[in-house]
This record gives structure tokens, C-alpha cells and sequence, in this order.
């Protein structure tokens, strides 16, 4: 649609006092979701099997994570679970943002979190960040990497940095196997 909803079109349906606003259909240009960057996260498409340390030492959690493209292939969605390792359940929507030139994530879970994300894939690796606020009120910045990408494997590290990015500790790092 060219750029986002550059023009409206207002339907009215007499008699019910209703309006609805409806794009108007194809406009000139490119299709945003036919960028070549939006091909940046097919590594991620698939069925996976996660792994992570566990709590107790010399321990391996275990996860799932389906990944699939919807909405004419211009969405990324995840489905995570953490199964009987953790109560953790969680879906994330991605988009590149060909206006913005970044990954844009939205991430949300069964513990009530709503997490932002902005990023990009540099150096063979997707890196998308946000700025947050720790319970105790502190600014902490947060990231996920996707990195050591391969066909059928790749691992992810959820970072945090309390010095405004200048260290990161990892907070969380998974291990991806593709389902085969």
C-alpha cells in the first residue's frame, strides 16, 4: 500500500449511524513487505527445540518455540513455550519497518509482560533492544542476539546493561535446534 494508509476512504452505512475507515486499496510504489531485508528473520521460521541451563548445575531446560510467517508473509510470529521447564508462555509479532529501515518486535506472555523491541541484522547477527525500568525504578537497557546462524541451529542471549550499553550481561542464553 505504499506508504502507511496515505489515503482513507470513510464508509458510511446510512440508517445504522455506523462508520467505518477502510484503506482504499493498492497505491503506487513498492510493497514495503517486499524488501529484501524482510527476509532478515527467515532464519528464525520453523519449528525449534530450545535449550538452556537450568537452575541446578550440570542441568538442561528444555522449550519449544514455532516460528511462522502470516499476514502475507509481512509478520513474523513466535510462539513460545517453556514447557514443563518453566510456566513461561509468550508470542511475539516482527516486522521490518521499511519507512524506519529497523526490525520492529512486539513481545507479550502469561506473566503480563509487553515488551518493545528496534533492531537490525549486522554482521550476521539480529540484535533488536529497548530501554526499560527494573522493579526498583532503575533504567536498565535490554537486548536479544541472534547469533552463530546456521541452517538448523543458532543461539539467542537476552542481555541487560546497566551502564547505558557500554557492558551486556547475558540474562538468559537459548540454545535453537531445528525440529527435523
Amino acid at each position: 500500500m505504499g506508504r502507511f494508509m496515505r489515503r482513507v476512504c470513510w464508509l458510511g452505512i446510512l440508517g445504522f449511524g455506523l462508520t467505518v475507515v477502510m484503506p482504499c486499496g493498492a497505491q503506487s510504489g513498492a510493497n514495503p513487505c517486499a524488501a529484501a531485508e524482510q527476509k532478515q528473520l527467515d532464519f528464525w521460521v520453523g519449528d525449534w527445540d530450545l535449550t538452556w541451563p537450568a537452575q541446578e548445575a550440570g542441568k538442561v531446560d528444555h522449550g519449544t518455540n514455532r516460528v511462522k510467517r502470516v499476514l502475507d508473509s509481512c509478520v513474523v510470529e513466535e510462539d513460545f513455550s517453556g514447557e514443563t521447564a518453566m510456566t513461561l508462555r509468550g508470542k511475539s509479532v516482527s516486522l521490518y519497518d521499511a519507512r524506519a529501515r529497523k526490525w520492529k518486535q512486539t513481545w507479550v506472555d502469561n506473566q503480563g509482560a509487553y515488551l518493545d523491541f528496534v533492531g537490525e541484522f549486522k554482521d550476521g547477527q539480529m540484535t533488536l533492544a529497548r530501554e526499560g525500568t527494573r522493579p526498583d525504578g532503575t533504567p536498565v537497557r535490554q537486548r536479544m542476539v541472534f547469533k552463530n546462524i546456521g541452517a538448523n541451529e543458532f543461539d539467542w542471549s537476552w542481555e541487560a546493561s546497566t551502564d547505558g550499553g557500554k557492558t551486556w550481561q547475558v540474562q538468559w542464553p537459548i540454545h535453537y535446534k531445528r525440529k527435523l
